[in-house]
């Protein structure tokens, strides 16, 4: 698989954490935790056990908006990783199980 890859500096990266930060702070953000639902899987967790992520990753060039967040629970956070959404989309199709 061909990966597209950006060049992203250090100093991009943790402004945009930064951004996230901030971002998780606004009531925006936590009306869409509030909801429950996983973006990736659909499944329905607590607000607690839902984190941010970045469909883009930033470390793939992707920016801290609410574009470009969504509510994610811990185990497709961290299969995703730094996929983007076309290489997460193969990811799941290789690894379906059944």
């Amino acid at each position: 698989m061909d990966y597209f890859i950006i060049e992203v500096s250090e100093q991009e990266i943790k402004r945009e954490r930064e951004k996230a930060r901030e971002l998780r702070k606004t009531q925006w953000w936590k009306n869409r935790i509030a909801r429950g639902s996983c973006h990736w899987c659909g499944g329905t967790f607590p607000a607690g056990e839902l984190s941010m992520d970045h469909i883009v990753p930033v470390i793939r060039g992707g920016k801290s908006t609410r574009g470009n967040v969504v509510p994610c629970c811990k185990e497709c956070n961290n299969k995703k990783k730094h996929m983007l959404p076309i290489e997460w989309e193969e990811y799941l199709k290789n690894n379906a199980s059944g």
